[in-house]
């Protein structure tokens, strides 16, 4: 194993790890990590997403053991993503990358102050039962799309907009771990059609990502208050959405 890629490893466990400690992918800052370590944007994406999508699973593995999860919720989530990542994916081959930049930036920045600022305690009493389809089909659709659009999870939008539509953020938070990994993973496949991807990165960095996010799951449900980690991840975003807008001026 070269250097890059021992440090590329170690780097995705310690990411998975603490954002699985507030429930979501670590995608969002595994990205300009990767980026500032030397590699090109373009194959720090696909790295991001494939990462993304083993470290999830490690996540939902846990959920479903404790049965958490509600399967027939996310289905139309990971229908709609499923196919809008691909997409997603594409146009980001078809845009100058400095756009690309902006709109993640700006992604960086919605997603920290949705950390920061979002107060899901208010939905705390909130129990629908029902399961529709075409809400969750909408959350999908954008979800999928800037998952392979940016080369992230979608679950920073997931969650927010599963939880306006009424439901219990702790049943979202296991259906949005649910589904990220396949957003995340259809958008990979079609950066690697594209080529995109570096095989020995990602067999490394995949294995140390899903032991960082199962045990990260583990950890928070048995220790940890996720919110409270929320809050620190999100300066943690913000400050590199900082960061970079002052990279594109």
């Amino acid at each position: 194993m070269d250097h890059l890629t021992l440090v590329v490893s170690v780097i995705s466990f310690g990411l998975s790890f603490l954002f699985a400690l507030g429930g979501v992918g670590s995608a969002l800052v595994l990205i300009p990590t990767l980026t500032w370590l030397g590699i090109p944007f373009a194959q720090a994406r696909p790295t991001a997403l494939f990462v993304n999508t083993v470290s999830m699973l490690g996540a939902t593995v846990s959920n479903v053991r404790e049965k958490r999860l509600d399967i027939r919720l996310g289905v139309p989530i990971i229908a709609a993503s499923v196919l809008l990542a691909p997409l997603g994916a594409w146009v980001s081959h078809r845009i100058p990358t400095r756009i690309v930049l902006m709109v993640f930036v700006g992604f960086l920045a919605f997603s920290g102050s949705m950390m920061l600022f979002f107060k899901g305690s208010k939905y705390a009493d909130q129990y629908r039962e029902d399961r529709p389809v075409a809400g969750p089909l909408l959350v999908g659709a954008l979800a999928g799309f800037f998952s392979g659009l940016l080369g992230v999870g979608g679950g920073g939008l997931i969650s927010p907009l599963m939880m306006a539509q009424g439901f219990n953020p702790k049943r979202i938070a296991a259906v949005t771990a649910f589904a990220v990994p396949f957003s995340s993973f259809s958008a990979f496949l079609a950066y690697a059609a594209m080529g995109s991807v570096s095989l020995r990165i990602l067999a490394c960095a995949g294995l140390a990502a899903w032991a960082g996010g199962y045990l990260g799951t583990r950890v928070m449900q048995r220790n940890m208050k996720a919110s409270s980690v929320k809050k620190c991840l999100g300066v943690v975003l913000l400050l590199l959405a900082v960061r970079l807008s002052m990279k594109l001026m």
